[in-house]
């Protein structure tokens, strides 16, 4: 089985906790703006696999923080998601290094996968527009503790 083909499997096994990750712990994390957001931790590969999907929306005063043992190039993709988002990768320091903008949900097959341009350990994803309006550039750095 392809990893995108067992990504999907869990995906849709999980459909009945689509309103936020079970069990997912909550932690501060600080926008270069100085804005705090609450973000669900996103360690376990259930939770990584099935982010923002089938949730109707997100509260402006959350987001959702992907976090990875190895950096690498993570990718994302947007299928079964119902709003746009912006992802933002980051290093091992929290310092941004790529964003993808008011990313669109997938509405039909092959989805498009987003990836960064170089290596990440964590991933935040955000309304669309929020990581511009709260200045979560290429280069600035974010708090949190992990």
């Amino acid at each position: 089985m392809s990893r995108l083909a067992a990504v999907a499997a869990i995906a849709l096994a999980l459909v009945p906790l689509a309103g936020a990750a079970a069990g997912a712990e909550l932690a501060p994390l600080t926008l270069p703006s100085g804005k705090v957001l609450q973000v669900e931790l996103m360690v376990k590969d259930e939770d990584r696999a099935m982010g923002v999907m089938f949730r109707p929306s997100l509260p402006e005063d959350r987001g959702l923080l992907f976090v990875f043992e190895e950096p690498d190039f993570h990718g994302f993709w947007m299928k079964n998601c119902r709003f746009a988002i912006d992802m933002v990768w980051l290093d091992a320091d929290h310092r941004v290094v790529h964003v993808a903008e008011s990313v669109p949900p997938c509405t039909k097959d092959p989805c498009p996968i987003y990836a960064p341009m170089r290596k990440a350990s964590y991933v935040l994803e955000v309304n669309a527009g929020q990581a511009r309006r709260e200045k979560a550039v290429i280069g600035s750095t974010l708090e949190f503790k992990r």
